[in-house]
């Protein structure tokens, strides 16, 4: 695959970074296809075919963080060398999240229900689920356990399917990228009817603006599901490589139950965020 000898993992963890401008390019490239190719399913296929260029280097990377479990580092050291993991997995995401915000906001709308028709559907069913509804402390409880039970798919994708977490979390790229190309839109009609135009500042304010709304406590939330992926993925390559019932299974095991709770905590604090923060400016 030419798109997979772009990078490596140990190239990858090295400057993370650059998995933001690769994240746009198979974004962009999925795009393309599945418009050309599938438009009747393009909003869907799209999604496959972002995993499909991503998952080479995701899965080479969780199994190089599986190597390392194998060192016999302490759990102090794993969880730094697991944090460059983390950062090529969320630049990863940062960049298919940015790349499809920013098609959709130029997209001409009579195509926008083409290209991302199943995530603006996937957006209303949310909106009406939670239509009427204050964000309160009383909420919080809600807010975190629906999001543990995505946290769990993606542990048990990881886990099935070694990387199969990267599916879940390319999917609510997608959708996180249509609400925040939407949020944009509306906010540049809003700024165009006001002024009579739209110029580039006002692109700008818009951009920063629905990135800000979307960020104050989704990039904990995306954090959490990479760390609990990152947890399955550990144990599934282990076993793969027929570590079972070994030392060093034992070793990735506890590691991964360790990856766990850092990821639930995340989770909850991201919850915090959502009730008490995002709310003060939005």
């Amino acid at each position: 695959m030419v798109l997979e000898a772009l990078t490596n993992p140990v190239q990858a963890e090295q400057r993370p970074w650059q998995m933001f401008f690769l994240g746009i390019l198979f974004t962009l490239v999925a795009i393309i296809f599945s418009l050309w190719i599938f438009q009747g399913q393009a909003s869907l296929v799209m999604v496959f075919l972002i995993v499909m260029a991503a998952l080479p280097i995701i899965y080479n990377t969780i199994k190089l963080e599986e190597q390392k479990d194998e060192e016999g580092y302490s759990e102090k050291h794993l969880l730094k060398e697991h944090a460059k993991a983390l950062s090529v997995f969320m630049f990863l995401f940062l960049g298919i999240t940015i790349a499809i915000a920013t098609v959709y906001v130029f997209v001409p709308t009579p195509y926008l229900d083409i290209a991302f028709g199943v995530q603006n559907q996937a957006i209303m069913d949310v909106n009406s689920a939670v239509s009427g509804r204050v964000v309160s402390p009383s909420v919080l409880p809600v807010i975190f356990f629906n999001n543990v039970k995505v946290l769990i798919f993606c542990v048990l994708f990881a886990f099935v399917f070694g990387a199969g977490a990267i599916f879940i979390l390319t999917w609510n790229a997608s959708v996180i990228g249509v609400a925040l190309g939407n949020f944009i839109r509306v906010k540049l009609a809003e700024l165009a009817g006001a002024s009579g135009f739209t110029s580039v500042s006002h692109y700008f304010s818009a951009f920063s603006l629905g990135v800000l709304r979307y960020a104050t406590h989704g990039v904990f939330e995306i954090l959490a599901y990479f760390i609990a992926g990152l947890a399955g993925g550990l144990i599934s390559v282990s076993i793969i490589r027929n570590h079972f019932g070994t030392k060093k299974f034992e070793k990735v095991l506890f590691d991964s139950s360790g990856l766990l709770l850092v990821s639930f905590g995340v989770l909850f604090m991201a919850g915090l965020i959502e009730v008490y923060v995002t709310p003060l400016f939005f």
